[in-house]
C-alpha cells in the first residue's frame, strides 16, 4: 500500500512532498516507510516496524492525518485497501 501526499506550490519553491508505504517484512512483521522531503531536492526515509498489519495500518493512517493537517493533499493512492 502507498500513498503520496503533496503540498500546494506557493510559487517561490518546489512543494513538499510526503510518501507513505505499508509492506510485509521477511519475518511475518510490518513495516512503514515514510519518505519525506522537497519535489526534486534530497529526501528522508524513515521506517517503523510493527508486529502485525493492523498495527501499521492505525500507525500509517495517523501520520496521514497528521500530513492533511499540516496541508498535505493526497495525490496518489495505491493497494486494495488503500486508506482515502
Amino acid at each position: 500500500m502507498r500513498l503520496l501526499l503533496q503540498q500546494r506550490p506557493d510559487g517561490r519553491e518546489a512543494p513538499r512532498f510526503v510518501q507513505l508505504q505499508l509492506q510485509p517484512d521477511l519475518l511475518g512483521g510490518w513495516e512503514l516507510l515514510r519518505e519525506s522531503g522537497q519535489t526534486g531536492g534530497r529526501s528522508t526515509l524513515r521506517r517503523a516496524m510493527f508486529p502485525d498489519q493492523a498495527t501499521a495500518l492505525l500507525a500509517l493512517e495517523k501520520e496521514r492525518d497528521a500530513q492533511f493537517k499540516k496541508g498535505f493533499q493526497l495525490m496518489f493512492a495505491q493497494g486494495a485497501d488503500a486508506p482515502r
